[in-house]
């Protein structure tokens, strides 16, 4: 399994993360390689969770200059 390197793309580190999910749905590896992917998945899922904050802190910063937008949180009725 590839590490995840500071360069990759959200998008390209969330792809990996999915695939460590289905490997471990499908259940065909040892307990040994499953807790491997595991730690590794953990390690995904911090890199784009940390990659998440900083698009938010962006995000807030942009909304800040603008004196004319209000914050709202997001709920998932605002998705549909």
């Amino acid at each position: 399994m590839a590490k995840a390197k500071s360069n990759t793309s959200f998008e390209d580190t969330l792809k990996e993360l999915e695939t460590i999910v289905e490997q471990l749905e499908v259940g065909d590896l040892s307990l040994e390689e499953s807790l491997t992917a595991f730690e590794h998945g953990v390690k995904l899922t911090r890199t784009c969770q940390d990659s998440l904050n900083k698009a938010e802190q962006k995000v807030q910063t942009l909304i800040e200059k603008q004196d004319d937008i209000e914050l709202k949180p997001f709920t998932d009725s605002d998705a549909d």
